[in-house]
């Protein structure tokens, strides 16, 4: 009820002046990064928050978060992952849970033309798991400004929940993934004609199917299986070294996090994993104390606002 009430749920935001900027993350592909500044934005913390699959820098999720940023003084950044957020002409390839690079290219960018003092990185679901694959990366030798990252519901055992999404109780899900990633297929191949083969969508009814048949083969993945053992950011989580928060809801119906995950989250001092009974997928709709209600969003701010 929480995950399908998220997408129904009406919201109004106050977030004033936007700066839309197309970052290079790689020669000859751009992403869209939707700027929410400060009056003096070298003087603020700056957060960048990376969406989930197929959502967008319009996605509630990302528009509440970037609301409750600006209250709490901080700049915030909502990055579009390549092609999306209306930007397929930008980027002949396709987005994956792996592009970590983008990411960190991302806030590097911020980085070194803006003059920002602090950076922290926050991701949902999809996002989540890429914020994290980068902090792991970063290590101890990320930028100095890099000070925090957050991230909710992160789906960084990739496979486990890719095969909880398949089962019957989650097919409404899955069917909804499926349908959107087929579609911005048929957008790539109009962008790009003769590069993506439309046939390989054919029979594909699952979103194991289509990583397998389309993800894996276009962005150099022997398969399925391989692609998510390699862009999993369990493989690096151990080597976070900043301030992390990872909020998970132990009804969220399809992300999972294996016991040897958890293990080494356990195991890394500089992650907090915040369990909550309710919440559902990316969702967290409670009552309105005084505010709207979205818990994740304020949490997520708070966290990333003391770590700056």
């Amino acid at each position: 009820m929480q995950t399908v009430a998220s997408f129904f749920f009406r919201r109004k935001f106050s977030l004033g002046a936007v700066e839309s900027r197309l970052v290079e993350v790689e020669a000859g592909i751009q992403v869209l990064c939707r700027c929410y500044w400060q009056a003096d934005r070298r003087a603020a913390g700056t957060v960048i928050v990376v969406h989930g699959l197929e959502g967008s820098s319009e996605s509630l999720y990302m528009l509440g978060i970037a609301e409750k940023g600006l209250s709490a003084g901080m700049n915030v950044v909502l990055m579009n992952q390549r092609t999306c957020g209306g930007t397929d002409r930008l980027a002949p390839t396709l987005y994956h849970s792996g592009r970590s690079a983008d990411v960190m290219a991302v806030a590097e960018h911020f980085l070194h033309n803006d003059g920002i003092k602090q950076v922290a990185l926050c991701g949902y679901s999809m996002g989540g798991n890429l914020v994290l694959k980068a902090a792991g990366e970063w290590g101890k030798v990320g930028p100095r400004q890099f000070v925090a990252v957050g991230a909710v519901c992160p789906a960084i055992d990739l496979a486990a929940s890719a095969d909880a999404l398949h089962l019957p109780s989650n097919r409404i899900y899955e069917q909804y993934f499926v349908l959107k990633l087929k579609t911005r297929m048929r957008a790539k191949e109009r962008c790009f004609p003769g590069r993506y083969d439309l046939s390989k969508l054919r029979g594909v009814k699952s979103l194991r199917d289509f990583d397998d048949r389309v993800t894996a083969f276009y962005c150099g993945f022997e398969g399925a299986s391989d692609y998510y053992a390699r862009a999993a950011a369990a493989n690096v989580i151990d080597r976070i070294a900043v301030p992390a928060l990872i909020l998970y809801a132990k009804n969220d119906p399809f992300i999972r996090i294996l016991p040897e995950t958890r293990a080494k989250i356990a195991a890394n001092p500089n992650i907090q994993l915040v369990e909550t009974e309710d919440g559902g997928h990316c969702s967290y709709i409670g009552e309105r104390d005084g505010y709207d209600g979205h818990f994740a969003e304020r949490a997520m701010v708070d966290f990333l606002r003391s770590a700056m």
